[in-house]
C-alpha cells in the first residue's frame, strides 16, 4: 500500500503555527511502521515547494511532491493538511484509489464561522471522499460529518510526538534558556536575599489563537482575575497572546479594563510566540479554555514542561489541573491550587502527564493497530489491497 497525506507549504511556515502540520508529520511516521504500507509520500497543495525548517524530510524517509507527480505513485489519499483539487480526487477514484477526509479541525464551526461571521473559508465538494475520518473530540459530529460527505465516518486515535518540542528545546537550550517548570522563591529587595519557603505569584501565559469562538482568551482572562482578587499573590503578571489583532476592539478593551489585572497594570497583550520560546522567558504557567475542542497540541506541550497546566478539557482530566466548562471561579480555585502545591506535588503531576504521553505515543502498538485497522477497511473492496496481501 503507497500512501499520500496532503500538506500546505506557504511563505513563512512554521512548524508551530499550528498543530496540523505536526499530525501530518506523526501520522505519516505511523503509516510507515505498519507492515503492508509500501511507502509514505506528502502531496503538496501549497506554493513553497519545501516544508517548514523544522522538518527534515530525508531523515524522516518522506518526499514531498505535487499532485501530477504523486499521480502513479500512490494508492490510498489522506486528505488532511490541506484541500486537494477535486478533479484529481475523482480521476483518482475513478483509478480505484481511496479518498480518505481525515478532519482535525472542529467540523461545525468550519461551517458555521464563515457564513456568521464573513470569513474566508475553502469548501470543497462532501462527496469527494470514500470514508471520513474524524478525532475523539469530534465524536458528537459524526452524525453531521456522515449526513454532509454521505460516506461512512469513523473515529481515528489522536496522536502526540515530542520530537517537535524536543528539537525546540535544545534550540533554547543554546542560547543558555531551559524549557520546563521551576519553582521560583522571593527575593527580599532590601537584601537581595531569597526568603526560605517563601512563594511567588505565578507568571501565566494565556496561548488561545483568538481567530474562532473554539479557543479565546476570555475564559481564562477572567480565571486568572477572579483568583489575583481572592489572592493578589496567586498571580504576578497576566500575558495573554495572539491578542494584538483585537487589541481595539470595543469587546476586548471592555472586558480587559474590567479586570483589576489590567488595572494595577498586570497584564500585558502580545502577538503570536511559539511555547517553548515564550515560556523560557516570561511565564511559569498556562491558562487555557475550549468549547467542544478538547485535545489541544499545546496542552501536551505545556505539560511536556510540567508547568502548571489550569484547562478545562475532559478528555485531560486526569491531567493537569481541570476546571469544568465556564466555570471561571472554579478555573480560579485551580490556579490558585496550582500556585500553592505545584513544586511540591510535581512527582505525581509528572507521572499522570506520562500516563497520557503512553496513550497518544503514535509509535504505542494501539494505535498503530488502530490506524492499521482504519486503512485496511478503507480499502477492504481495492484491487491493490489485494495484490499487496499476496
Amino acid at each position: 500500500m503507497r500512501i499520500g497525506i496532503s500538506v500546505v507549504t506557504h511563505a513563512g511556515q512554521n512548524i508551530w503555527q499550528n498543530g496540523l502540520g505536526q499530525n501530518v508529520i506523526f501520522l505519516a511516521e505511523l503509516f510507515q511502521r505498519l507492515p503492508f504500507v509500501h511507502s509514505v509520500v506528502l502531496i503538496d497543495v501549497g506554493d513553497q515547494g519545501v516544508m517548514p525548517a523544522q522538518v527534515d524530510l530525508p531523515a524522516r524517509n518522506l518526499r514531498l511532491m505535487r499532485t501530477h507527480e504523486a499521480t502513479d505513485q500512490i494508492d490510498v489519499i489522506v486528505e488532511m493538511g490541506g484541500a486537494l483539487d477535486i478533479e484529481w480526487l475523482d480521476l483518482m477514484r475513478a483509478r480505484g484509489k481511496k479518498v480518505a477526509f481525515y478532519c482535525c479541525g472542529q467540523p461545525y464551526v468550519g461551517l458555521a464561522e464563515p457564513a456568521v461571521f464573513s470569513k474566508p473559508a475553502h469548501a470543497s465538494r462532501p462527496d469527494r471522499c470514500d470514508e471520513v475520518w474524524y478525532l475523539p473530540k469530534d465524536a458528537a459530529f459524526a452524525p453531521m460529518m456522515r449526513m454532509v460527505h454521505r460516506c461512512e465516518v469513523h473515529e481515528a486515535p489522536f496522536v502526540w510526538h515530542p520530537q517537535f518540542i524536543q528539537q525546540r528545546m535544545q534550540e533554547v537550550e543554546a542560547l543558555g534558556m531551559r524549557y520546563g517548570y521551576e519553582a521560583r522563591d522571593t527575593r527580599d529587595p532590601a537584601n537581595d536575599m531569597t526568603t526560605a519557603g517563601a512563594r511567588r505569584g505565578l507568571r501565566v501565559a494565556i496561548f488561545e489563537p483568538n481567530i474562532s469562538v473554539v479557543k479565546t482568551s476570555l475564559i481564562p482572562m477572567l480565571v486568572c482575575d477572579e483568583a489575583y482578587r481572592a489572592d493578589p499573590g496567586t498571580v504576578e503578571a497576566m500575558h495573554v497572546l495572539n491578542t494584538l489583532h483585537l487589541k481595539d476592539h470595543p469587546t476586548m478593551l471592555y472586558l480587559a479594563n474590567s479586570l483589576d489585572l489590567v488595572r494595577e497594570h498586570k497584564a500585558t497583550f502580545h502577538g503570536r510566540h511559539d511555547i517553548v520560546g515564550f515560556m523560557v522567558q516570561h511565564a511559569d504557567a498556562i491558562v487555557s479554555h475550549q468549547w467542544q475542542n478538547d485535545q489541544n497540541y499545546s496542552y501536551l506541550d505545556a505539560l511536556y514542561g510540567n508547568y502548571p497546566l489550569v484547562h478545562n478539557s475532559p478528555w485531560l482530566r486526569e491531567a493537569g489541573y481541570y476546571y469544568h466548562g465556564f466555570d471561571a471561579r472554579d478555573g480560579a480555585a485551580q490556579l490558585q491550587r496550582a500556585a500553592v502545591g505545584h513544586a511540591n506535588g510535581l512527582d505525581d503531576y509528572r507521572a499522570r502527564s506520562q500516563r497520557l504521553f503512553a496513550e497518544v505515543d503514535p509509535f504505542s502498538q494501539h494505535n498503530l493497530d488502530a490506524y492499521a485497522g482504519r486503512l485496511l477497511h478503507l480499502c477492504r473492496d481495492a484491487k491493490f489491497a489485494h495484490r499487496a496481501s499476496h
